[in-house]
């Protein structure tokens, strides 16, 4: 996929890791094969995608790299702790690469949103979305348009930033 990128585009500038599952039950319930999806989809993904890329941007000296973690990665949730996991160890990988790479012009940032009107949401029964709903200060949920203008704020603006969350979650974890 990178390479085929790269030969169609001539580079490749920037990565957008956003491939997300969960598979929510509490940790009593809660059986390997459940675990062992979501932290394959979550965090294999993540590396996967950005081993691929990383020699295309070493060898330009640039790149944009943003990972979509959860701001459930630093809130936690219940009935969340496999997905709580891959998005709090995306944290911690992004951090970790933006400090490999970042003396070459490459920065790793991380978006962590709140809840956020997508397919993922709508599975929610809606008793519960409700009960999410009350939850948020700002009384509603963010919406994918708000997501991605966080992300090109980060890919087209934020150059000296590197290594960091940024929330953008309607203050549901302040």
């Amino acid at each position: 996929m990178a390479k085929a990128a790269n030969e169609a585009f001539g580079q490749i500038d920037i990565l957008v890791n956003n491939a997300g599952i969960t598979r929510d039950k509490t940790l009593k319930n809660m059986s390997f094969e459940q675990w062992d999806e979501v932290i394959r989809t979550n965090l294999y993904s993540i590396f996967n995608c950005t081993k691929a890329v990383l020699p295309f941007m070493l060898s330009r000296k640039y790149g944009r790299i943003v990972n979509i973690s959860s701001f459930v990665a630093l809130a936690g949730n219940i009935g969340q702790a496999n997905y709580a996991a891959t998005k709090a160890g995306m944290i911690g990988f992004t951090k970790s690469v933006a400090l490999e790479v970042s003396r070459s012009g490459i920065t790793v940032n991380v978006v962590a949103p709140g809840f956020t009107e997508t397919d993922m949401l709508w599975e929610v029964p809606e008793n519960i979305r409700q009960r999410i709903l009350d939850r948020i200060p700002m009384g509603r949920f963010g919406t994918s348009q708000e997501i991605a203008k966080c992300v090109r704020y980060i890919v087209g603006e934020a150059d000296y930033m590197t290594a960091q969350v940024i929330s953008i979650n309607g203050g549901v974890y302040i």
